[in-house]
């Protein structure tokens, strides 16, 4: 296995890094609202004592297989966790499925934007993905929002695909490709 390290970067008002132990209790705090997970594909309520924790010490393992790259998102002055942004990562077939969460203190800010914006040139400057997707929750517009200002392409609903507590949900699908990143990087 590699010792391949996840790196830091910062964006304007962020540092994204990887998650430490000691992020832990913010993790649960804030990932742990019911809101939080309600809109979300896979985030456990109510998150139990010891997830987080066994969830943050995943993550270096993953990244250095080549699977996965997660980032805290953090204000930094001072260091304050206001959310996650990461790839699950095909690395056959150069794809990266985008997932983000921000806790519910520091919604309507534009600070998932910003993150997921951040990850996504990583993504296709670091990693050399060709496609970056998300899906959202059909009954979540918010995060459909965040996909479009950032560039990605609604490509269509995939009709109860699948089962969030017992009901079937509908997902909104939304992908952007390199050679896109690329051009509206040249057009700003």
């Amino acid at each position: 296995m590699s010792s391949k390290k996840q790196p830091k970067f910062t964006t304007k008002r962020f540092l994204l890094r990887p998650f430490e132990l000691a992020d832990a209790r913010d993790v649960q705090r804030f990932a742990g609202e019911w809101i939080i997970a309600d809109t979300t594909l896979n985030i456990p309520h109510p998150y139990g004592e010891g997830l987080a924790e066994e969830w943050i010490k995943s993550q270096a393992r993953r990244f250095e297989d080549g699977t996965l790259a997660t980032f805290a998102v953090t204000e930094t002055d001072p260091e304050q966790l206001v959310g996650a942004v990461g790839l699950s990562i095909n690395p056959e077939h150069a794809v990266g499925e985008l997932g983000y969460w921000i806790g519910l203190p520091f919604w309507g800010r534009g600070y998932a934007t910003e993150a997921v914006q951040a990850l996504v040139n990583y993504g296709f400057t670091e990693l050399r993905l060709n496609r970056v997707q998300a899906r959202h929750l059909v009954r979540n517009p918010a995060s459909g929002r965040v996909m479009r200002k950032i560039g990605m392409s609604y490509e269509g609903t995939l009709r109860k695909s699948i089962l969030k507590w017992d009901v079937y949900e509908d997902l909104a699908m939304y992908s952007i490709l390199v050679q896109e990143w690329r051009a509206e990087k040249a057009g700003a």
